[in-house]
Formats: C-alpha cells, structure tokens, sequence
C-alpha cells in the first residue's frame, strides 16, 4: 500500500492577488484630453478627479513613489502589471539623529489619483499594516484598475504628457470633459502649496550646519543628511536664506512639484547667494533646475518627462567618486529640464547628460569660478532607486567637511 503524504493546503495557499468574492465593483473611466477613454473598476476614494496624467516605469517603491511631493496634482500611471502586493508600512518614525518622522516620502500621499493594470487586494510583508485600496481610501485617493497600462503609457511616451479626468461611479456615464475643462496643475504654483510654511530644525546637535530650501522635499533627503551627522534647518522655498546664510556651512535646495517658472522668486534670491556666498550649494530635481535658472540656463517642459528608477545618465565631468565618461543608473520623477545650450555661462559647465533623450542631468560651477555649486536632475539620495548615484550625496557633504576643517567663508 503506498501512502501519500498530506498536505495542510490551508496553511500554504495565498489565493491570487486579485480574487473573487469582493463587492460589486464600482466602474471607473480615465479620461484624457487628447480623447482616449479606458474604462476599468475604482478602488481607494470612490471620488473623481481631474489631474496630469503621467506614468513611472519604477517596478517597487510605490509606496514611496506615491508619496512623494514631486507628483503632486498629477494622475500616476505605473507601467508595472501587480500593484499593491506588499501593502502599506505604518508610517511614523522618531526625529532623531536618525529619521525624520516619517518612514515613507512625507506624510501622506501626494499624488491626484493612481492607475494600474491589478491592484492587488490581497498583501503580505512584514512591515505591512493595511492595503493599497485601504491607504488610498484614508486619504481620498482614487484609483482605477483592469486598464491597459501599456496602452496609456504608449499613448503618454508618444504624443506627451497630457490632462486628465478620473470619472467614478455615476460620473462614468457622463460624457469626456471638454478641452476646457480640464485642470492644469502646472498653472498653479503648487510648490507654495506643498513647501513648509515655517522653518524647523532636524537633529539640532550636528555638527555640519545646512539650510534646505524646501520645494517639496523628500523625507528621505531630509533623512540622508540628518544620518551624516547634519543639523537641518528646513526653510520655505521662497525664504531669503542670504539674511541668515552665515549661520549655515551649505544651503540644498530639494524637488518640487510643478513649473519651475513659478519660482523665480527663490531664483533670483539664489543669484545673489552664488555671487556673494562661496560655501557649498546642491540641488536636485526642481533645485537643480532653480540652480540652472540663476546661472542663466533656460528651463523647458519636456514631452513626457522621466520617471521611474531606470534612467542612464552619462557623466562628462569627474568630481569627487563621479568619473567623467561613466554610465550611472538613477531615480527620476520631473517634467522639466534645462536646456542644453553652447557656450554654457561663464563658469558653468554639464556634469550630467541623460543617455535616452540627451537632457541635461546635471551642472557644476567650474573649478576656476570660485563657487562650490552642484546640480543634479535625479535623486542620488536612492529611495527607491538605485545607489549607482549615493556618491553625488557623499561629494556635497565631505563639501562642507572640507570647509569646515579649511575654515573657508
């Protein structure tokens, strides 16, 4: 007689992702301007809003991609098929030497609305409290799933970014929008709306004194600095840091969200500040596009941007451990970039070039200007992302080392 050893299928089967047995589904259409329509089922906030559709080929970090404030007012499409299968971490850390308070990118989610090919409703992770569907629905996000991601993203990659509508439940049977019905997040300046409205101070007791101007900071920006031993004085994005800067020993100036023409006022405060001030300066994203601005560069809207944590970009500079000639891979989320343009200004010259479009990723005050400045178009701080770039963080901080221990002003 042959036995067969027995299996406690209740203990070893997950189920699918997505699975039978749910509510009766809430129909969900995604509008564009340019007159396409998909139609699929809501989760999050059964709610409908209009927002700048947008996709990220990042495959992780949802979480963190959908927290950050560089997407805000934009509808997010994610080209990866599952999303949602690790859940959702509870997402409050200490202020301390090591964190910030938050554990994700700020403390809630930034972005308009999501969209996905299958929202997982099931998750399992260690650090999971609640589902994408749940967190989404805390914070009146709507989603829409069963959509032809791939047929969004082409449309996006080939004719542009473009405003949208996510129509919910009985909106769905109304007709599109007319063209001028649709919301342009870029109109408004959404940097005011996202940038602390009053200084406060991270890790007080560290010895390297830095000034951040905030146009929507990461909190991991925040973090990476605080965890090199920073003591940060997170600033509003328009704050005139040249009436305190000799209290700092560098200024960063972090990402934003939206239209860097609607922060000139912080440009030109910034212009000032290179002239006169001689200690380090580092931006990223919509800082370095701030920094490319008061050093006389132009800064453009590009056709549907670069996001996602797969960008290659070539350096044509060495400085510190970045080799000139070298291919790096990055995390990126902007709409916007400089220009490139020859002669670059006096002073100035392209640290990084992005290897798909040819956009500029990067400049760098010459050796012989005097100044200490850097401006990088991704985020080297890696979260999420790769760590190809973790050496442009390590520059600009063993910066302000050198400074310090040279006792340069």
């Amino acid at each position: 007689m042959i036995t067969r050893p027995i299996f406690r299928i209740s203990r070893l089967y997950r189920g699918f992702a997505t699975h039978a047995g749910s509510p009766a589904p809430i129909p969900a259409v995604l509008h564009l301007k340019t007159g396409q329509s998909f139609t699929g089922r809501s989760f999050g906030a059964h709610r409908s809003i209009y927002g700048e559709t947008v996709f990220s080929t990042s495959i992780t970090s949802y979480t963190e991609s959908m927290t950050d404030p560089s997407y805000r007012g934009q509808i997010l499409v994610f080209t990866t098929p599952l999303i949602g299968n690790y859940g959702v971490p509870h997402n409050i850390a200490p202020r301390d030497s090591r964190d910030v308070g938050v554990v994700l990118e700020s403390s809630g989610i930034q972005c308009a609305a999501v969209v996905v090919a299958d929202v997982a409703e099931k998750f399992s992770h260690y650090t999971a409290i609640e589902s994408l569907h749940a967190w989404c629905s805390r914070y009146n996000v709507p989603g829409v799933t069963g959509v032809d991601t791939r047929a969004i993203t082409r449309l996006l990659r080939d004719q542009g970014t473009t405003l949208g509508r996510l129509a919910v439940g009985t909106d769905t049977t109304l007709p599109p929008p007319s063209e001028g019905e649709y919301w342009d997040p870029s109109k408004e300046n959404l940097v005011d709306q996202i940038s602390t409205k009053e200084p406060y101070v991270l890790n007080p007791a560290g010895d390297v004194k830095i000034a951040v101007l905030d146009f929507g900071a990461k909190a991991n920006i925040l973090r990476a600095l605080v965890r090199r031993g920073a003591a940060v004085t997170v600033l509003p994005w328009d704050y005139d840091f040249n009436a305190i800067r000799n209290g700092f020993d560098g200024l960063f100036l972090s990402n934003g969200p939206g239209d860097p023409q609607q922060c000139w006022a912080a440009a030109h405060k910034l212009r000032t500040t290179m002239e006169e001030w001689h200690k380090p300066i580092f931006g990223i994203c919509l800082g370095h596009q701030i920094i490319g601005m008061a050093a006389g560069l132009d800064a453009y809207r590009m056709t549907f941007g670069n996001r996602g944590h797969n960008q290659p970009v070539l350096a044509l500079a060495s400085s510190g451990s970045i080799q000139a000639g070298r291919v790096y891979v990055t995390s990126q989320n902007h709409q916007y970039a400089l220009r490139l343009q020859d002669p670059f200004p006096e002073g100035w010259e392209p640290f990084f070039i992005n290897c798909n479009d040819s956009s500029v990723e990067g400049i760098k005050s010459t050796p012989d200007s005097g100044r200490h400045v850097w401006g990088v178009q991704f985020h080297p701080e890696s979260a999420g992302g790769p760590l190809d770039t973790i050496g442009v963080t390590h520059l600009f901080y063993f910066s302000l080392i050198w400074f310090l221990s040279n006792m340069c002003v």
